[in-house]
């Protein structure tokens, strides 16, 4: 599963870092969130996916790589698109 922040769309509320902080960091700066690596590291699967489902900004996406299909993309609200 990939993990990613629009830049753009981030406004700092910090919860994706206190939901799953193992898989968001927050700039020193402005509290900005960015991945801490582009996949999210095993076991964390449901922190990313509750942190997609809690941004207010709509500012995370997941996709789904270890589906047989292809993968699948995990929209800004935690549902399949």
């Amino acid at each position: 599963m990939k993990v990613s922040v629009d830049e753009d769309r981030c406004q700092g509320h910090t919860l994706c870092a206190m939901i799953a902080p193992k898989v968001f960091r927050l700039s020193e700066i402005d509290g900005h969130s960015s991945p801490i690596g582009e996949d999210v590291p095993a076991g964390e699967e449901a922190a990313a996916a509750e942190a997609v489902r809690s941004c207010p900004e709509r500012a995370i996406s997941l996709t789904d790589t270890s589906t047989a299909d292809g993968p699948t993309r995990t929209g800004r609200n935690g549902a399949p698109s």
